[in-house]
């Protein structure tokens, strides 16, 4: 069993603590499953900027094999952020950089590649729509995260990428329960074979055109846990190792028992990672001094553009 990792690498840099720090929504899933046991691997497009080199170091020291990226020339992507209350929120995204903007194609070798691993994970972040018809045809199964965002729950974003999905994942804090179950039934009738739903403190849901499975959120002691960076990411890492370990595949889809372990273990995954630095530590000072926030510009006015 082994888990790629293929988009989106970005800094994440917290105004407030003036530190730098390696993640991004494929990067993370990788380093997670990692952890978690498994031969994991990141395959993208790395800046040939310090903050490039800076990434590329950061996601080998974790274990993760990065030997197939790229470097190209062009910037890295940079996510603004701050902690408050426990909770990171954003504050501003240059794009995602070079990543983005010139994204891997995978020709015959890299797509060989890619088919190695039993799951390959991508993101709304990362410029891969255009690629997952040839992944889901080379054979390993593919996941995918949604996010939060409008934009990629339209009709049409969904149509062109759930059908070649064996999950999705979706950010759901924002809905209650009834509207979260509405947006999996249409994820699903669109084509994905699973969706999965984290909705925060209220817990996951996950459907898959048969059986719908619930559960209880973790919850973190917020007196203690260090910040939410990558929460989502973790869930969904001990969600789909999880699912591995039971066997799945396309030829034998999960069973409710599998399901719910999974669940379990996606909750438990994103409880350790609130006590985790960032999306993962190795962090280092910033090239500017921080920039101190105002407390009114927290929460809820502040629109967040990355997952």
């Amino acid at each position: 069993m082994n888990i790629l990792g293929f988009g989106d690498n970005v800094v994440d840099r917290f105004v407030d603590r003036g530190i730098d720090y390696p993640g991004g929504n494929c990067v993370n899933v990788a380093v997670y499953a990692r952890r978690l046991g498994l031969d994991t691997a990141y395959l993208g497009v790395f800046g040939d900027d310090d903050l490039g080199a800076f990434l590329r170091t950061a996601v080998a020291a974790q274990g993760v094999v990065v030997e197939r990226s790229v470097v190209r020339h062009g910037e890295s992507g940079v996510s603004t952020l701050h902690v408050q209350g426990g909770d990171r929120v954003f504050l501003g995204y240059n794009g995602g950089g070079v990543t983005v903007r010139d994204p891997l194609v995978l020709d015959d070798a890299l797509l060989a590649y890619a088919a190695s691993f039993s799951l390959v994970h991508s993101s709304v972040y990362s410029r891969t729509e255009s690629e997952l018809p040839k992944l889901a045809a080379a054979g390993p199964l593919v996941s995918f995260d949604l996010s939060d965002d409008d934009e990629f729950r339209s009709p049409a974003y969904l149509d062109r990428v759930c059908p070649h999905l064996d999950l999705a994942l979706l950010s759901c804090s924002d809905l209650d329960e009834a509207a979260t179950r509405r947006l999996l039934e249409s994820v699903v009738a669109r084509g994905a074979r699973m969706v999965l739903a984290t909705r925060g403190l209220a817990g996951a849901i996950v459907y898959d055109g048969r059986t719908l499975a619930t559960a209880p959120a973790r919850a973190a002691d917020a007196r203690t846990m260090t910040d939410t960076m990558g929460c989502g990411d973790a869930f969904l890492a001990g969600f789909a190792v999880s699912l591995l370990h039971d066997g799945w595949s396309r030829r034998n889809p999960p069973s409710r028992t599998s399901l719910e372990r999974a669940l379990r273990h996606g909750a438990r995954s994103a409880h350790d990672q609130c006590f985790v630095e960032a999306a993962f530590g190795h962090g280092r000072p910033a090239p500017q001094a921080p920039v101190p926030v105002p407390l009114d510009q927290a929460g809820a006015d502040t629109a967040e553009s990355r997952p």
